[in-house]
């Protein structure tokens, strides 16, 4: 199967339209090694090349980089492939804490370069704003590492619309990585600043989050739709999405092949304007199974 392919914003690369989160590969309740490389070459035989990762996927610091290896072992020799990768979180004791201090992030930058095993990242994301250290300080840091040649392209991700012009003033940002689903709509003016920009959009927890994934075929409107397109809720989901906007790449997580089948499967699909609408004015009432959001996100 190969899906339909995407601009990764202005950066001249395109990658198919869904990428894969690795994170669930990588923290509690992960699968086998084996396991998470079966999902991974699952993903490239849907004609999924965008695979996002983290150092701070692993399940605490003494494992830092534990997604990125997994990655890069899962996909060596794969030209056509691209692992975007973030820094900006690290896990004390397993906890998701921010440091974004530029000393940080430069050493953050070394050893995912290490870990990939590569010479230079293609899209490294600062990825989080920390609230100890002035935003265009960690910006800055990043910037210097991509005039050093160790970045190609630079993203952020969990930024608002305030932070994404700051960005700007120091740095070309290729993509913004910011959470949004069908139940959760917080970052359309983030969106919609980057569809004037140019800037590719991931949308990470397309499926509501991890631990709310499978529960969405709860909301009845979803499931009818679902069933009237002959496709899964998770599919109508991410289909909402890449109509939602071109400039989109949603990147949903999964630790099992069949679950990353089943998502390259929205590719497929095409909602009519009754179906976005009733899924626009339904969802966001009666998000299924929402776990409440406390602090920061990890993905």
């Amino acid at each position: 199967m190969t899906i339909p392919q995407r601009k990764l914003g202005s950066t001249g690369i395109t990658v198919g339209e869904i990428g894969m989160g690795g994170m669930p590969l990588s923290v509690n309740g992960r699968p086998s090694e084996e396991e998470g490389i079966r999902a991974v070459h699952a993903a490239l035989e849907q004609g999924i090349t965008l695979f996002d990762t983290a150092d701070s996927y692993c399940l605490d610091s003494t494992e830092k980089g534990h997604n990125e290896r997994l990655l890069a072992k899962a996909l060596h020799n794969r030209p056509e492939v691209l692992i975007a990768t973030k820094g900006g979180h690290i896990r004390p004791d397993g906890r998701w804490e921010t440091d974004g201090r530029p000393e940080h992030l430069r050493q953050a930058c070394e050893d995912s370069l290490r870990a990939l095993g590569v010479e230079a990242i293609t899209l490294y994301q600062f990825h989080r704003p920390d609230p100890k250290v002035p935003f265009a300080e960690s910006v800055g840091a990043v910037s210097e590492l991509q005039r050093e040649g160790k970045i190609v392209h630079v993203g952020l991700s969990n930024v608002s619309v305030a932070q994404l012009e700051e960005a700007r003033k120091i740095v070309t940002v290729a993509s913004v990585q910011n959470r949004m689903n069908l139940f959760d709509h917080s970052s359309m003016d983030v969106l919609k600043r980057c569809e004037e920009y140019g800037i590719a959009f991931l949308p990470y927890s397309p499926l509501n989050g991890m631990g709310n994934a499978q529960g969405i075929g709860s909301n009845e409107t979803l499931s009818r739709i679902a069933r009237s397109h002959d496709a899964s809720p998770q599919q109508i989901a991410i289909a909402w999405l890449l109509q939602l906007s071109p400039i989109i790449l949603p990147i949903p997580g999964a630790s099992k092949a069949v679950n990353i089948v089943n998502c390259a499967g929205a590719s497929n699909l095409e909602l009519s304007d009754k179906d976005v609408a009733e899924l626009n004015g339904t969802l966001l009432k009666s998000p299924p199974n929402a776990t409440p959001f406390k602090g920061p996100d990890p993905v």
